[in-house]
């Protein structure tokens, strides 16, 4: 295997670094003993730039190439689970679960989906009707929200690997 340039990273199948290679998992590394490394990514993954600096952090974090006037490097962005809102929820309709009893007494006793029970209406409209003609305000908690805005999980399919930094070899030149 050919000499790694320093800062160079690369996938590993097994689950530790090897000789001259550190974890990317965006440690704290001492300036005075990674003087070519640091002169190579500098603080843009964390540190001080006096005593120490980060290298990247990778775990649970997909890599993606830079873009100049978009995405720098060392930028970190998205989440792993996303609370949804009602404006990202499109419209939809959940099912009203009630009995098969006979519904025959006035006022209604006991549970019923309407708001005030105590008015002497028919709460149901007969089979017959069309459009159903029974018009009852429903109980604020008949129409309760759904879900409980716990978050979901947004992340794509993955395969894991051991991603890790070259902290001893070849300095890079530019050209």
């Amino acid at each position: 295997m050919a000499e790694p340039f320093i800062g160079e990273i690369k996938l590993f199948g097994f689950g530790f670094a090897p000789r001259n290679y550190v974890a990317c998992d965006g440690r704290l590394l001492p300036v005075n003993q990674y003087q070519a490394l640091f002169s190579l990514l500098g603080t843009r993954y964390g540190g001080n730039g006096v005593q120490n600096f980060a290298i990247p952090d990778l775990r649970g974090r997909t890599p993606l190439h830079f873009a100049p006037a978009t995405i720098s490097i060392g930028m970190r962005e998205g989440v792993e689970a996303v609370p949804l809102v009602q404006a990202q929820i499109p419209p939809h309709t959940h099912q009203l679960v009630g009995t098969n009893q006979t519904a025959t007494q006035r006022p209604i006793t006991g549970a019923a989906f309407a708001n005030d029970v105590s008015l002497p209406v028919d709460f149901y409209a007969p089979a017959s009707a069309t459009p159903p003609s029974a018009k009852v305000t429903l109980a604020p908690q008949t129409l309760a929200s759904a879900g409980g805005s716990q978050p979901h999980n947004n992340m794509q399919p993955y395969q894991v690997l051991n991603f890790c930094i070259a902290v001893v070899g070849i300095f890079p030149a530019r050209n």
